[in-house]
């Protein structure tokens, strides 16, 4: 039996790296960033259980929204190196982008390359009026990733119990 599911996600190309379809041969990376506590401090740590449900649905987003997260490759190496998200919370019309590099490549600028990438194809391509990124105020390195991207401070909000700062951008028309 052949167990082999696709569904449509656009590639997108930086100059370093490869946006793509999680694959299941990302998972134990993935796994591995989120049961260390030192790279999942902002994201909290999960065990393997809860981070194949959070792999599962990153991956599902793209039938429910046609929207989702991307496996960030190495354009060059093709190992992974971390992934980055524009998505749909359950009950909100508003865009949402996320961004986590694996540890070992902290420091390299993925995060900034393919979150512009990302919200380029936001704009451009879905035409969404406005994105949001929700961001803890300890997390300095995601901060300075929103503020390269030009996304300011709009408000306040709580996600999972915890007062989170909510980052947006629109659009130019």
């Amino acid at each position: 039996m052949n167990h082999a599911f696709t569904t449509s996600v656009q590639h997108l190309q930086t100059e370093r790296l490869t946006l793509r379809e999680y694959r299941r041969e990302d998972f134990d990376v993935f796994a591995d960033h989120l049961m260390n506590s030192e790279s999942s401090v902002h994201l909290g740590s999960s065990d393997r259980q809860m981070a194949w449900r959070i792999f599962s649905s990153h991956a599902g987003l793209w039938l429910i929204h046609g929207a989702g997260w991307w496996a960030i490759e190495n354009r060059q190496t093709g190992q992974l190196v971390g992934n980055v998200g524009a998505f749909f919370r359950e009950e909100s019309t508003e865009m949402e982008m996320g961004w986590n590099t694996y540890r070992p490549f902290w420091g390299q600028g993925i995060a900034n390359e393919a979150a512009a990438a990302v919200l380029n194809y936001a704009f451009e391509t879905r035409r969404e009026p406005k994105v949001r990124a929700l961001i803890a105020s300890a997390n300095k390195s995601s901060l300075r990733v929103a503020e390269r991207l030009g996304m300011t401070y709009e408000t306040e909000t709580e996600l999972y119990g915890k007062v989170i700062g909510s980052y947006t951008l629109e659009r130019e028309r």
